[in-house]
């Protein structure tokens, strides 16, 4: 009796708890429902930048699961909108159950927003699926968390399941972006659709002294957005102008963080080559701005790569360990520009480059190899800089030169610019300025001596004046004394 007695309490407990279930899953439902109601996305869409016409796709608006929508903010630049089910964002159920079930592998544990969070989709799609995963007995409920959520955690059945997936590929990131989705991207923010004026120009090398002649001469091939030489002896700041030229154009891009290729996974947003701008923190309870956070926004993209460019670094590669591939530079570079600097000091040769690179520049487009052998068609937009000592006829043939249409040298600095230098970069270095030391260096260490006058001179002499009264605990002041010092250094060897 009492056995029988035991049996019925505890079948009574097991449909108690079924009840229970079944009624914070309603409960779960209703509130990812509530979540994404229109009626509170155009209420936020109307306080925010982002227009309430963003956020017109709703459950129920035809839409072509295979492109990108052009969505616009009020200043017109495009942003990716946040899917509403996984077939728009180009993900199947099992990828993103994949990416989950590692992602608990690593963590243990985590509560469903924060498993969205890492994957970077909306929770009322994520949660489904954790719901799904629960009944197929992958994970387990841990605990309740915040916002009728759960802790979830795997259960043995998930965790081998997990192991499996991880010794494939060990990625559990962002869910990925599909390929074709970032090429329309990158039409929407090509630089070609964008010509600086002589005011953009201005406003982006305001921080140099610039020539007005040179500022003409760039114009016109920063505007062709084709690609450009910069040559001329060092120091007079082809580097730094190289550096500027992206400031002319838009402000910011969007890019994927990873890129989803038939299963394979590219990282495409390099931390240490993008510069992140998040977008404003919203300022409520819910953000419903409608951004697709598999994207980051970064500042448009300046990549400078000089003697440690080789052919590795032009091509897809695939770390082994973790089966994760690495996009390759100009890709990263897209919407940006790539700075060449020191071409022709390369590890490898200038003609390696030219066959790499010669069909792209010409058709704007190129051809990568996938470790799978795949290969993949993607956009080459960006405008590539060439800086070089050397003269651009003695380092390529007339095939290439003719895809960079704009050869442009930068020239030595007259003496009034010189002395202008030197005006500038003495307050920036933190050493008092004397007119009187500055006649005396140009006639004595330059006219005297027939010495070219180079742009990076000035702040590199001062620099040592620095240093020198620093050492010996004086006052950093411009003097005869203290610039012989420097001369002597500077210029030992030269």
């Amino acid at each position: 009796m009492d056995s029988q007695y035991g049996t019925a309490t505890l079948v009574d407990k097991d449909s108690a708890q079924d009840r229970l279930d079944v009624l914070l899953s309603r409960i779960h439902e209703l509130t990812s429902a509530s979540e994404g109601s229109s009626a509170g996305i155009a209420a936020v869409a109307e306080a925010s930048e982002i227009p309430s016409s963003a956020t017109a796709t709703l459950p129920g608006t035809p839409f072509a699961p295979d492109s990108v929508e052009d969505i616009r903010d009020r200043k017109g630049a495009w942003f990716p909108c946040e899917p509403d089910d996984l077939r728009k964002a180009g993900l199947s159920d099992s990828e993103v159950e994949d990416l989950l079930l590692k992602c608990l592998n690593a963590r243990s544990e985590a509560s469903g927003r924060d498993l969205a969070d890492q994957v970077k989709l909306p929770f009322r799609l994520v949660d489904p699926m954790l719901q799904q995963m629960k009944q197929d007995q992958m994970v387990g409920h841990r605990g309740a968390s915040m916002m009728n959520d759960y802790i979830y955690q795997l259960t043995n059945k998930g965790r081998e399941r997990a192991k499996k997936l991880s010794e494939h590929c060990t990625y559990f990131g962002s869910a990925p972006v599909m390929l074709k989705h970032y090429i329309e991207s990158v039409s929407m923010q090509t630089m070609a659709d964008q010509h600086p004026s002589e005011e953009d120009l201005h406003r982006a090398f305001e921080d140099l002294l610039i020539d007005k002649r040179m500022l003409l001469r760039l114009g016109p091939a920063i505007n062709s957005g084709r690609g450009l030489f910069l040559y001329g002896a060092p120091g007079n700041g082809k580097t730094s102008i190289a550096e500027r030229v992206t400031k002319a154009f838009g402000e910011y891009v969007w890019i994927p963080r990873a890129i989803g290729i038939d299963g394979e996974i590219m990282r495409l947003y390099d931390p240490s080559m993008h510069e992140l701008a998040p977008i404003e923190d919203f300022e409520g309870l819910l953000d419903n701005r409608k951004i697709d956070h598999r994207w980051v926004r970064i500042r448009r993209p300046t990549i400078v790569v000089g003697g440690e460019l080789t052919m590795d670094s032009l091509e897809v590669t695939l770390n082994t360990a973790t089966n994760v591939s690495e996009a390759p530079v100009q890709l990263k570079s897209n919407c940006g520009t790539l700075v060449i600097d020191d071409f022709g000091r390369q590890r490898m040769t200038t003609d390696e480059l030219l066959n790499r690179w010669i069909v792209p520049l010409e058709k704007r487009y190129d051809f990568l190899n996938l470790a799978s052998g795949k290969k993949i068609q993607v956009p080459f937009d960006q405008l590539i800089i060439f800086s070089t000592n050397l003269e651009p006829k003695d380092l390529v043939d007339d095939a290439f030169l003719r895809r960079i249409p704009y050869k442009i040298e930068v020239t030595d600095p007259d003496e009034a610019a010189f002395r202008r230098l030197f005006e500038i970069m003495a307050p920036i270095i933190g050493v008092e300025y004397d007119q009187d030391s500055v006649d005396y260096l140009i006639a004595t260490h330059y006219h005297a001596v027939n010495r070219p006058m180079r742009c990076c001179q000035p702040r590199d002499l001062l620099q040592q004046v620095k240093n020198f009264c620093h050492y010996v605990k004086r006052p950093a002041v411009m003097s005869k004394e203290n610039l012989d010092f420097a001369v002597e250094n500077y210029f030992a060897v030269m």
